[in-house]
């Protein structure tokens, strides 16, 4: 196994180690500088000494096949890529800013705040998504901001790519996925599904609006897995306050059945962009979780979690509902105009991807 070489002052492939920004668990992040280059950049190594996690070697793995093949405003750009036979590394486009990770000393977030942090971030997870991509572990330490707006998503070692061999998969045989943040999907061994990074935005959106998490910290399998049956208790139960619309997002994000859920994250940041539009159900009167009668039937109910498919992800997004809008011309004005420009970019933009 390749011993780490990487400290201060080292140069390999023409990248010279500047500062040690952050230690993880699975990955170190140096701050390098390469001669010609005034992109701030970041090298990303894994940490490989004797006995650590072997899933840290083949998330580093996937992350250097996937990370290379996207593109767009919503990742950060990639540099170079070293090879495991001699240094492995990912370095890559610095992001300035601080992860979003930062402001849980703020919570809870005012509710258009956090509808517009929601709506910046379900839009990254719709460029992803085209771009066959599955996240599996979006939280807040794994979002950024650029200065211009948009969220960035940082960490792709749990991700899915369609169109990739799925090694976490093929190697490993639990869940893998950030506690508070995992789907019910994603602990049954689904890993291809765009709806669980919806149901991981769900936790964020209710965590960043009451100051608590829907499931608690739970780090054993046993209490994670009761959210396959267990629903969490509805925000308007804790905050007298809390929008009615807000809770109808945020609760059919968090559902049990991706089928419940909102089919594409378009959909999601348009609700969000548009409270008075959100057509509201019973979710949204909710102030205590389900009996526990209703409980104990969907626990033994083993028919609930068969249901759960593995669809592909283009299949997925394709099969979401699309609306046509007839909109009289006869009339128009320079705004209206403006806006039938813009959405034209938005679209021949979409068809490209």
């Amino acid at each position: 196994m390749v011993k780490p070489t990487l400290d201060l002052g080292t140069v390999i492939d023409g990248f010279r180690i500047e500062e040690r920004v952050h230690q993880g668990g699975m990955a170190t992040l140096w701050r390098v500088t390469r001669d010609g280059e005034t992109m701030p950049m970041l090298m990303k190594a894994p940490k490989i000494e004797e006995g650590e996690d072997p899933a840290a070697i083949v998330g580093f793995e996937m992350e250097q096949m996937i990370l290379p093949r996207l593109s767009g405003v919503h990742v950060p750009k990639v540099v170079a890529v070293g090879d495991f036979a001699v240094q492995p590394y990912i370095v890559m486009e610095r992001i300035p800013g601080k992860p979003l990770l930062q402001r849980l000393g703020e919570l809870p977030l005012r509710y258009a705040e956090l509808a517009e942090i929601g709506i910046k971030i379900a839009a990254a997870l719709d460029d992803l998504h085209r771009q066959h991509v599955v996240h599996l572990d979006v939280k807040p330490s794994n979002i950024m901001f650029r200065p211009s707006g948009e969220a960035v998503l940082l960490d792709f070692g749990l991700s899915h790519h369609e169109q990739l061999p799925d090694l976490m998969q093929e190697e490993f045989h639990v869940p893998f996925g950030t506690a508070p943040y995992i789907s019910p999907e994603q602990l049954l061994g689904i890993r291809n599904d765009p709806r669980s990074d919806i149901f991981a935005l769900g936790v964020l959106l209710y965590f960043f609006s009451t100051g608590k998490r829907p499931f608690g910290e739970s780090e054993t399998m046993g209490g994670m897995r009761r959210r396959l049956w267990r629903d969490p208790m509805p925000p308007r139960g804790m905050k007298s306050d809390y929008p009615a619309w807000l809770q109808e997002i945020v609760l059919r994000c968090l559902e049990i059945e991706p089928a419940w859920r909102y089919p594409t994250a378009t959909q999601l940041a348009f609700d969000l962009s548009h409270p008075e539009q959100v057509k509201l159900t019973k979710r949204s009167e909710r102030r205590e979780r389900d009996p526990w009668t209703t409980a104990l039937r969907r626990r033994f109910n083993k028919d609930l979690t068969k249901s759960i498919a593995k669809p592909a992800i283009a299949a997925q997004l394709a099969s979401a509902p699309i609306v046509a809008v007839a909109i009289d011309v006869g009339e128009t004005s320079a705004a209206l105009n403006d806006a039938f420009q813009k959405a034209r970019r938005i679209g021949a933009a979409l068809q490209q991807k």
